[in-house]
C-alpha cells in the first residue's frame, strides 16, 4: 500500500548558504533599480499616450464593421487565403525535411543538410523574413505567402524530426527484420506513430500563420495586418477595433477546431 506523507517538509534549497542567498537577492534588487534608472521616461509622452490609449479603448468598445467593411473583408480574405496556402505548402515541404532530419532513419549527410535548413528557418523571425521578401518581391500577399511557408518548414520540420527520433525502435526494427526497404520502414513503422501528432501540429501551425499574417502585413506583406496598420495610421480606432475583434474571433474558432480535432484523433 502506498503511504503519503502527512507533514509538510521544506524542499531542498539550491543555494544552501544563507549569506549567498541574501547577497544574490540584493544584487538582483540593485540590478533592477539600476536598470529602471537607466530608462529615459518622458512623462509628457506618457500622459499623451494615455490619452490616445483611452481613445483607442473607446474605439475598441464601439467597433465599426460597416464604414470600411470593403477594405476589412478584402484584407481578411487575403489573410485567410495566404494562411491556408502557406500552411499546406509549408507542411508538404517540411515532411521530407523532417524525415531527413531524424537521426535514427536518415544518413548522416542527409541529416546534416536537413537540420541546417530547419535551423536556418527557425533562426529568422517572420517579421525579418517578411521585410526581406517585400524588398525582393514588392508589396503584396506573395511575400507573405513565402514568409509563412518558410516559417512553417522550420516549425513542422523540427517537431516532426523530434517525433520520429522518439518513435518506438522496436516497431522500426520489426519492419526492417521483414526485409522492408527504407520507404516501407517510413510508411509502415514511422508514419502510424507520428501521423496523429503531425495532424495536430499542422492545425496548430494554421492558427499561428493566421496570427502572423496580421503581423507581417504591417510591413507590406499583405493580409489583414495592412488594413489594421492603415486604420491605426488614420486614427480610425473604431475600424481598428473591429479588425482586432475579427482576428480574435477567428483565432478562438481555430483553437476550438484544433482542440476538437486533437480529441478526435486521440
Amino acid at each position: 500500500m502506498n503511504t503519503y506523507p502527512t507533514r509538510w517538509t521544506r524542499p531542498p534549497q539550491i543555494i544552501r548558504s544563507k549569506f549567498w542567498r541574501i547577497a544574490l537577492m540584493l544584487l538582483a534588487l540593485a540590478y533592477l533599480v539600476a536598470a529602471s534608472a537607466s530608462i529615459d521616461v518622458n512623462w509628457t509622452r506618457v500622459s499623451e499616450g494615455l490619452t490616445r490609449g483611452a481613445r483607442f479603448v473607446g474605439g475598441f468598445l464601439t467597433p465599426d464593421f460597416t464604414t470600411r467593411w470593403r477594405d476589412i473583408s478584402q484584407g481578411l480574405v487575403e489573410s485567410l487565403t495566404m494562411t491556408l496556402t502557406a500552411t499546406v505548402a509549408g507542411v508538404l515541404i517540411s515532411i521530407p525535411f523532417g524525415i531527413g532530419a531524424a537521426r535514427n532513419i536518415s544518413p548522416v549527410w542527409v541529416y546534416s543538410f536537413c537540420r541546417a535548413v530547419i535551423a536556418l528557418s527557425r533562426s529568422l523571425q517572420e517579421i525579418i523574413v517578411a521585410i526581406l521578401l517585400v524588398a525582393f518581391f514588392g508589396f503584396g500577399a506573395f511575400a507573405g505567402f513565402v514568409t509563412l511557408t518558410f516559417a512553417t518548414i522550420g516549425f513542422i520540420g523540427k517537431l516532426l524530426a523530434d517525433d520520429i527520433e522518439e518513435c518506438d525502435p522496436k516497431q522500426i526494427e520489426a519492419i526492417r527484420a521483414t526485409g522492408a526497404g527504407w520507404g516501407q520502414v517510413v510508411h509502415y513503422a514511422v508514419q502510424p506513430q507520428v501521423m496523429p501528432r503531425m495532424i495536430g501540429l499542422s492545425v496548430y501551425r494554421l492558427d499561428i500563420n493566421f496570427r502572423e499574417s496580421a503581423v507581417i502585413g504591417i510591413v507590406g506583406a499583405g493580409g489583414i495586418g495592412g488594413t489594421l496598420d492603415t486604420a491605426m495610421s488614420r486614427y480610425d480606432y473604431s475600424s481598428a477595433g473591429a479588425i482586432l475583434l475579427i482576428i480574435i474571433a477567428i483565432v478562438m474558432l481555430s483553437e476550438y477546431a484544433s482542440s476538437r480535432m486533437r480529441g478526435w484523433l486521440k
